[in-house]
């Protein structure tokens, strides 16, 4: 059995989520699916958060970096987890 690992990303609204963060949020994973880093994303039925999988990256360090740079990250609207995950 082969494994791939990618990269699951949990991102969680804190409290006072602002909604305006979406439409950038949604720019940023659209860049990284033009770029071949992003597997799949999507929203929790709930509305508490989402999550998305990058791929095609060298390390748990950069796909660190990369998240950083998500709006959600830059303005402060969501915690987001990275974990390395191991996909057969």
């Amino acid at each position: 059995m082969t494994t791939t690992v990618r990269y699951l990303v949990m991102a969680m609204r804190r409290p006072g989520f602002d909604a305006a963060v979406i439409a950038p949020h949604r720019a940023f994973l659209e860049e990284l699916r033009t770029r071949g880093l992003l597997d799949m994303a999507g929203g929790f039925a709930d509305g508490s958060g989402g999550a998305y999988v990058l791929r095609n990256i060298e390390s748990l360090a950069q796909a660190q970096a990369i998240v950083a740079t998500d709006p959600l990250v830059l303005q402060g609207a969501s915690d987001l987890t990275v974990r390395a995950w191991h996909v057969h």
